[in-house]
C-alpha cells in the first residue's frame, strides 16, 4: 500500500507541480489572465501563488511536511476559486459554464487538500514512504 499511496500523492500534486512552474513561465500571460478577472495584484499574486503552489506539490510528493503542502493548496485553492473563476459575474452562457466548472473543480481540490491535511497530520506516519512525515 505504501506504493500505491506514493502514486497518489504524484498523480494528485502533479498539476500543481506544472501550474507552479508556469507561473513562472507564462508570467506575463497568467499575469494578463488575473488582470481581466479582476484578481488582486496580479503582478504580486501570480509569482506568489506559483512558489505556494509548487512548494506546497513538492512537500506532498516527497512526504516532508505533507499536511503543511496540503494546507498550502488549499489556501491557494479557496481564493483562487472565488477571484479567478467568479461564474457568477459571467454573462455569455458558454463562459459562465466554464467558468464554473472550474470553480467547483478548485472548490473540490481544496477539500481533497483539506482532507489530505487530516490524515497526514493524524496518520503520517504510518502512511510510508515519506522523506520526514508531517509537521502538525
Amino acid at each position: 500500500m505504501e506504493v500505491v499511496a506514493l502514486i497518489g500523492r504524484l498523480i494528485f500534486v502533479a498539476m500543481f507541480l506544472n501550474s507552479g512552474v508556469n507561473h513562472f513561465r507564462r508570467r506575463e500571460t497568467m499575469t494578463a489572465y488575473a488582470r481581466s478577472a479582476g484578481g488582486p495584484a496580479p503582478e504580486l499574486m501570480v509569482p506568489a501563488t506559483g512558489v505556494i503552489i509548487f512548494v506546497g506539490g513538492a512537500l506532498i510528493a516527497v512526504g516532508l511536511w505533507p499536511d503543511l503542502g496540503a494546507l498550502l493548496l488549499a489556501a491557494f485553492l479557496l481564493p483562487v476559486a472565488y477571484y479567478m473563476h467568479a461564474f457568477w459575474k459571467v454573462e455569455d452562457p458558454q463562459m459562465r459554464t466554464m467558468q464554473e466548472t472550474h470553480f467547483w473543480k478548485n472548490v473540490s481540490l481544496a477539500g481533497a487538500s483539506i482532507t489530505l491535511f487530516a490524515l497526514f497530520a493524524a496518520c503520517g506516519d504510518d502512511i510510508g514512504l515519506m522523506a520526514g512525515g508531517p509537521l502538525f
